[in-house]
């Protein structure tokens, strides 16, 4: 798209595809979202969103799409990228930023579905994530954080070579919630890039992330 050349933005890993999804494919993830992504016993996120009803939950998959690109500003940006299985989608993996040229930072937040959990693909995605961040647009840091009760996610960054980074509480369904800080750093993530990753398309899209040609 010549004036939102996000769309044409591409992250590979050897099992995914990383990109803003289209109409339909969004009808598609949101599908995946509605198909499950947590046990409903638990509550991964610090906004309980999933506890919408199924016509409630597809919208608002949508509407946090749109959100982010009608938002989006060189100074304060979220990047939702729809992450791809054999041309179908199986979840979501964000980057988000403020006044990135200047602090050169990041963080980031994910979903998949269930059905394609415990298979390594939140690993990939978010290795492809820290590729665009570090070698793409030259962050310095990136930021994640998980719940004490969601080891895939500690998990994840733990593989990456995320360094703990301290404690937060948040109230979620009306509960105390402990949260587990990470960081990561340019030689951290050097030393942990355990997965290829290629990207296409990115030279268009850096002055929307507040970055000249020079980065």
């Amino acid at each position: 798209m010549k004036h939102w050349p996000l769309y044409d933005l591409r992250l590979r890993t050897p099992r995914l595809e990383l990109r803003l999804p289209t109409l339909a494919e969004l009808d598609d993830l949101a599908d995946v979202a509605v198909a499950g992504i947590h046990d409903p016993a638990l509550m991964p996120f610090g906004f309980a969103w999933t506890n919408a009803e199924p016509a409630e939950l597809a919208r608002s998959v949508a509407q946090f799409q749109w959100r982010a690109i009608s938002q989006w500003s060189p100074e304060c940006w979220s990047l939702p990228l729809t992450v791809f299985l054999d041309g179908a989608p199986i979840g979501v993996q964000g980057l988000d930023a403020s006044d990135f040229a200047i602090k050169r930072e990041i963080s980031s937040g994910s979903w998949l579905g269930r059905s394609f959990q415990g298979r390594g693909f939140g690993t990939e995605m978010r290795a492809a994530l820290l590729h665009l961040a570090f070698e793409g647009l030259g962050a310095l840091t990136a930021l994640s954080g998980a719940h004490t009760d969601n080891p895939a996610s500690i998990g994840v960054s733990r593989r990456l070579g995320y360094l703990p980074d301290g404690v937060t509480h948040k109230v979620v369904r009306g509960a105390r919630v402990e949260e587990l800080r990470f960081t990561i750093d340019r030689p951290g993530w050097d030393g942990h890039r355990t997965v290829d990753v290629s990207v296409e398309g990115l030279g268009p899209c850096l002055e929307l992330f507040g970055l000249g040609e020079g980065r």
